[in-house]
C-alpha cells in the first residue's frame, strides 16, 4: 500500500506517532493518532471523499479549515467535516453519497440550561493578532477567554516553515512562521488572567450582545463579553473555470496544513494559480517536501508577491508565466492535467497560446477575504466589537503581530485597565510592514575582487532587515527610519565572513564572495534549506545568476550549519571571479520533463463553470438571473439556492458579487446577503445542552 507521508523534512523534526486503524469504505486502513479523517485518507492516497447530491461530481478537499463542505464524509454513522474531526480507533468512514440520512431519536427530549458566562474580553481566532493582543491584554490584568478551533495556537502561523520579514526586534524576523506562533504562545502563559480555549469554535452572534461558542466540539456554552476581538484571519478567495471543483483543486491554506501540519506529501505534480505571496511561499514549501512543482501563473504583468521569493523559485527550477490564466482543470474523478494560456491587456485569451501541463494538483492563490462576519454583526447588534489582522485588512502575519497589539492596547484603554497611549512608532511600523512591494532597483555590485563581502540580491524595496542586527562589524546599513530602503555594505567597517547575513535573510537573498586565498576562484557561500545530507562535498550542483540564467555546473567544496539559526545550511563553491558576484542560487529542481507542456494543449468541450460548489449552481445561471435584473444575493439565493449550502456562502459570494460587477452591475447596488445565525453548521443536540449524546452534567 502507497503511504504518502513526509518520512523526513528538511526544517520540520517528524517524530513517530502511534498508529491507529481505521476503515475506509469496508477497508482497513492506517491513521496516525491524533491525525484528522481527510489528513488520514489523503495519507492512503485517497482525495475523493464524497459524491454530490445533485449530480454525482466527486469531491474532495478544499479549505481544510471547517469554512466549506467539500470534504463530507460520514463517520460512525454521522455526516462530518473530514478536515475537523480526528480518527479514533476503529472509526467507519465512508463517502457521503445523495443527502445524509438523519440520526436516530436519541429519546432527550428536555432541554437542559445552557452555562452562559461573563467576561471583560472574548478573542475569536488564536493565531498572530489574537496571541499578540491577547499577550497585550494578560499584561494589562484584563480577563480574557480566547478561543480558537484548532487543537494548537498560532493559526497560520503553525503551517509556515520559512522566515519571517520585518525586523528581528519588532517582528521576529529571520524566524520561521512555527517557530514563531510557539513563542507568542510560550509569552501567553504567563498571564492566568488569560484563558484559552482551544477546539472552540464560534458559532453565533446573537441580538442580546451573547456569543454561542461551541466548546471541545461538543459544549454549547453562552458568553457574555464586554468587549469582543475578532481575530479569525482570512479565507480563500476562490476562482471559476471548468473544472475546479474535481478533488485535487484547493487553496493554499489547505495544501500547507496538509504537507506542514500533518506531514502528509498532498502531490507529486503540483501547480500553482496566483503570484502573490502565498502562492510563491506554497511552492517553496512544496519543493522543501520532495514535491514536484510543475509551475505557477499570475494573470498580472508582475507576479503580487515579493520578487525575493518570485527569484529564488525561478532559480530553483519552477518557471512562472505572468499574464497567463487558466482554461481549464482535467482529469474524469479527480486533477489529471492543467491547461492555461496567455492573456492580452484586456485580460482576453489569446488563442494559440494554450499549453497543458500534467498534474496531480491545482493550487488556487488568488487572494484572500477577510473572516468579519463576527465583527460586522457584533456591530450591527450594537455591541462593543473590534477586529485586528487579517480580520481587519489582508497583510503580512508580521503586521498582524502589530495591529494585535494596538487593540489589545485601546482595549485595555476601554476598560480603564490601561492609561498608556499607544506609541506612535507602533502605527508607523505596523503601516511599514503592510507595505506592498515597492520600486525595484539596478543592484549595486562592489567593483572589488579582494577581500570578503556580501551581495545583495533584494533589489526590490520590501519591510525587511534582519541582515542589520546580526552583522558583527554593523557593516550592513538600512535606513533605520525605513525598513523598505535597500540593504548597503559600509566597506570601511569591514566583513568578517561570518556567513550570518546569509543565514538569516528570509529570501536566501544574500550571498558572500570571498577572494581572500584566491582572486582568480573566489569562493561563493549560498543558501540551502534541503537538508544538511543531502548535498556533500564533491557533489556536481547548478548555479543559477541573479538574472535566473544558468552559470554552469560547480563543484560544492564545503556544507556546514548556519550559525545562529535552525535548519540553513550554506553550501560553498569556487567560481570564476566574474561569475562569482552573479551566483544567486542552487538549482534544486533540475528534470526538465516535470516543467514542459504536453505536446498538444486539452481543448475539450465543458459544462459551464460552478460558481456555488455546495449547491452546483454554474455562472450560466447566475448570469441569467442578474440580466433579468437580480442585484439582491437573497433573492439569488431564493431562486437558484446560490449561497445556501453548507458553507453559508462563504466562498462563493465573492464570486457572484465578481459577476454582477461584470455584468455593469454598479458596487454599491448590490446587495450582499443578510448575516444570519449560524456561521457554521452545527448540531441541533448542542443547543439542547446534550453532548456526545448525552445530558451535560
Amino acid at each position: 500500500m502507497v503511504d504518502y507521508r513526509i518520512k523526513k523534512h528538511p526544517i520540520i523534526d517528524v517524530k513517530e506517532r502511534e498508529e491507529i486503524p481505521f476503515f475506509w469504505n469496508g477497508r482497513k486502513l492506517k491513521a496516525k493518532n491524533g491525525e484528522v479523517i481527510a489528513s488520514a485518507l489523503f495519507a492512503n492516497g485517497i482525495k475523493t471523499f464524497s459524491f454530490h447530491q445533485k449530480d454525482n461530481a466527486p469531491q474532495g478537499i478544499f479549505c481544510a479549515n471547517g469554512q466549506c463542505s467539500q470534504c463530507l464524509v460520514v463517520a460512525n454513522g454521522k455526516t462530518v467535516k473530514s478536515c475537523m474531526v480526528k480518527v479514533h480507533e476503529g472509526m467507519r468512514v465512508e463517502p457521503l453519497t445523495g443527502l445524509p440520512s438523519l440520526p436516530e431519536d436519541d429519546e432527550i427530549d428536555v432541554c437542559k440550561n445552557i452555562k452562559d458566562i461573563n467576561t471583560e474580553v472574548l478573542i475569536i481566532g488564536g493565531g498572530p493578532a489574537g496571541l499578540s493582543a491577547a499577550i497585550e491584554l494578560g499584561k494589562n490584568k484584563a480577563n480574557v477567554i480566547l478561543i480558537d478551533d484548532k487543537s494548537e495556537l498560532g493559526g497560520k502561523l503553525v503551517l509556515q516553515t520559512h522566515k519571517f520579514f520585518g525586523s528581528v526586534k519588532d517582528s521576529f524576523a529571520g524566524t520561521r512562521g512555527f517557530e514563531i506562533g510557539r513563542i507568542l504562545s510560550k509569552e501567553l502563559e504567563k498571564y492566568p488572567n488569560v484563558k484559552v480555549w482551544l477546539n472552540t469554535s464560534a458559532i453565533g452572534i446573537y441580538s442580546d450582545k451573547k456569543v454561542g461558542i461551541l466548546k471541545n466540539n461538543d459544549e454549547y456554552i453562552l458568553i457574555t463579553p464586554k468587549i469582543l476581538l475578532n481575530t479569525t484571519g482570512a479565507r480563500e478567495k476562490s476562482l471559476t473555470f471548468p473544472g475546479n471543483t474535481l478533488p485535487g483543486v484547493y487553496g493554499a491554506g489547505a495544501f500547507q496544513t496538509l504537507v506542514n501540519r500533518d506531514l502528509i506529501k498532498a502531490s507529486n505534480r503540483l501547480f500553482i494559480v496566483g503570484g502573490g505571496n502565498v502562492g510563491l511561499i506554497a511552492a517553496y514549501h512544496a519543493l522543501q517536501a520532495d514535491m514536484n512543482v510543475v509551475g505557477l501563473i499570475e494573470a498580472m504583468k508582475k507576479v503580487g508577491g515579493y520578487k525575493v521569493h518570485q527569484d529564488k523559485l525561478m532559480r530553483m527550477g519552477v518557471p512562472i508565466y505572468t499574464q497567463h490564466t487558466v482554461i481549464s482543470a482535467d482529469g474524469d474523478k479527480e486533477v489529471e492535467s492543467i491547461t492555461v494560456a496567455q492573456i492580452d491587456e484586456k485580460f482576453k485569451v489569446i488563442t494559440g497560446t494554450e499549453k497543458t501541463f500534467k498534474c496531480d494538483t491545482v493550487l488556487i492563490a488568488v487572494g484572500l477575504n477577510p473572516v468579519n462576519e463576527f465583527h460586522e454583526q457584533a456591530l450591527a447588534f450594537g455591541m462593543k466589537s473590534y477586529a485586528a489582522g487579517d480580520a481587519q485588512e489582508i497583510a503580512e502575519a508580521s503586521a498582524a503581530m502589530f495591529s494585535g497589539k494596538i487593540s489589545g492596547l485601546e482595549i485595555a484603554k476601554k476598560l480603564k485597565k490601561s492609561d498608556m497611549e499607544i506609541p506612535d512608532d507602533w502605527s508607523k511600523k505596523m503601516d511599514i510592514l503592510k507595505s506592498k512591494p515597492g520600486k525595484v532597483k539596478e543592484q549595486s555590485i562592489p567593483d572589488k575582487n579582494d577581500g570578503v563581502y556580501p551581495i545583495f540580491q533584494c533589489n526590490q524595496e520590501i519591510p525587511c532587515n534582519p541582515c542589520t542586527s546580526v552583522c558583527p562589524k554593523n557593516a550592513i546599513y538600512i535606513d533605520p527610519d525605513n525598513m523598505m530602503k535597500d540593504p548597503v555594505w559600509i566597506e570601511e567597517n569591514g566583513c568578517i565572513g561570518c556567513m550570518q547575513c546569509v543565514s538569516v535573510c528570509p529570501g536566501l537573498a544574500i550571498s558572500v564572495v570571498d577572494f581572500r586565498k584566491d582572486s582568480k576562484m573566489p569562493v561563493v557561500t549560498l543558501p540551502y534549506e534541503y537538508g544538511g545530507d543531502t548535498l556533500k562535498t564533491g557533489d556536481s550542483i547548478e548555479i543559477m545568476g541573479q538574472n535566473i540564467e544558468s552559470l554552469g555546473n560547480y563543484k560544492v567544496i564545503s556544507v556546514k550549519k548556519a550559525p545562529n539559526t535552525t535548519k540553513t545550511y550554506l553550501v560553498q563553491i569556487k567560481m570564476p571571479a566574474d561569475l562569482a558576484k552573479k551566483a544567486g542560487g542552487i538549482k534544486v529542481q533540475t528534470d526538465k520533463n516535470i516543467t514542459a507542456p504536453l505536446e498538444k494543449p486539452d481543448l475539450r468541450l465543458r459544462d459551464d463553470d460552478i460558481v456555488c460548489r455546495c449547491e452546483r449552481i454554474t455562472a450560466g445561471e447566475i448570469r441569467k438571473w442578474i440580466r433579468k435584473g437580480v442585484t439582491d444575493l437573497n433573492q439569488l439565493k431564493a431562486i437558484t439556492r446560490a449561497g445556501m449550502g453548507s458553507c453559508g456562502g462563504k466562498t462563493c459570494q465573492s464570486i457572484i458579487e465578481m459577476l454582477m460587477r461584470q455584468e455593469g452591475v454598479p458596487q454599491d447596488k448590490i446587495v450582499k446577503n443578510t448575516l444570519r445565525p449560524l456561521f457554521f453548521d452545527t448540531p441541533l443536540k448542542y443547543f439542547a445542552g446534550i453532548k456526545d449524546g448525552k445530558e451535560n452534567e
